[in-house]
């Protein structure tokens, strides 16, 4: 197998409102800045992926529209996953591995703000047992917080102190949308306050993948991915148990998260009490330092959230402050669909 690594990270300020910004608007400049971090120019990628969401925008192929953005020349190959950009990275990451490509740049992007985020979601629910209820993401979440509480794996003080510590660690991440005090509210679906859900926000990010001796020449400390892997749950939420993801742990253990210890994991846990259930899944400790970014409860743009956590891994190896972590994106309710992969910084390779 080649080596493959994240060379280049960047994203844009998540904010609550970009109505004055198209999707264009909103990520030329990551664009710019994850080229210009390599010195890459647009006819030297070897392939470009994306990823969102057309239910965000409320219309069809609304994705073609960010192309734009890339640039309509050269010719690019070009492809588009229909979900969070690490999915996005891991179909570049098998096209480097095939010999395809050599780089790749990666983006996704989700601008929440247009529509009601709790109803749009619930269209990726069972279409004949759940969809037509229209049980919304965060009341779903709080029957998994529910779970956790009544199988005596977490209560409402220790969620308090997940969003409290993350709120705080967001602190010295500049494009955080929300940072430092933030008041845990009142109930918004018992047992979740608000200070237990994520914000609702646009952003949008990119990063550069590149094989062997390439991201050796383009990145002085590259992120190597050691191993990246996918899993789903069932999508019937009734034949689940909601306090464990055993998607996550399967993922990690091909991805070969336990085959020595992590000291960083950057974990895509909207909320609280799924941090919870990803700690007890992957097995992480006191000692690895769960999302230093400030995670997603500090900044949740949707399609992109999960994409950032693999960037923002990849950044704390890139500047040394990480010799081995774990990133993790989720997608669908309560922790269906997981990815898990394992980062490491030069000093560790081979």
């Amino acid at each position: 197998m080649r080596d493959v690594a994240i060379v280049a990270f960047a994203q844009s300020p998540h904010r609550r409102r970009t109505d004055e910004l198209s999707e264009v608007d909103l990520l030329m400049p990551v664009l710019h800045e994850v080229l210009g971090a390599t010195g890459l120019k647009a006819n030297e990628i070897g392939f470009t992926c994306s990823g969102s969401a057309d239910y965000l925008a409320g219309r069809a192929f609304s994705f073609t529209m960010a192309l734009d953005g890339v640039g309509a020349h050269p010719p690019i190959s070009e492809s588009h996953v229909e979900t969070d950009g690490a999915w996005a990275l891991y179909e570049a990451w098998v096209k480097i591995l095939t010999g395809e490509a050599d780089t790749a740049l990666v983006y996704s992007y989700g601008k929440s703000s247009p529509g009601e985020v709790r109803d749009v979601l619930t269209r990726q629910l069972d279409p004949y047992y759940l969809a037509p209820l229209w049980p919304d993401s965060v009341s779903l979440a709080a029957l998994q917080a529910q779970a956790l509480i009544d199988a005596g794996h977490t209560d409402e003080a220790a969620l308090t102190a997940v969003a409290a510590r993350s709120r705080t660690d967001a602190t010295a991440n500049p494009y955080a949308q929300l940072t430092g005090d933030v008041p845990a509210g009142d109930h918004l679906v018992h047992p979740l306050r608000t200070g237990d859900c994520p914000p609702i926000g646009d952003g949008a990010a990119a990063v550069v993948l590149a094989a062997g001796d390439t991201a050796r020449s383009l990145c002085d400390r590259p992120a190597w991915i050691r191993g990246i892997d996918h899993r789903i749950e069932a999508h019937s939420l009734g034949v689940r148990d909601l306090t464990d993801s055993p998607s996550a742990r399967l993922a990690a253990q091909h991805a070969g998260a336990f085959e020595r210890p992590v000291d960083t994991a950057e974990l895509h846990a909207p909320f609280t009490s799924q941090e919870v259930v990803l700690r007890r899944a992957l097995e992480l400790g006191d000692d690895v330092r769960i999302n230093p970014s400030g995670g997603a409860l500090a900044a949740n743009p949707i399609m992109a959230a999960g994409l950032i956590r693999l960037g923002e891994a990849a950044a704390r190896i890139h500047r040394g402050a990480s010799d081995r972590a774990l990133a993790h994106a989720t997608s669908g309710p309560c922790l269906q669909q997981n990815l898990v992969a394992v980062l490491e910084g030069e000093s560790a390779h081979g």
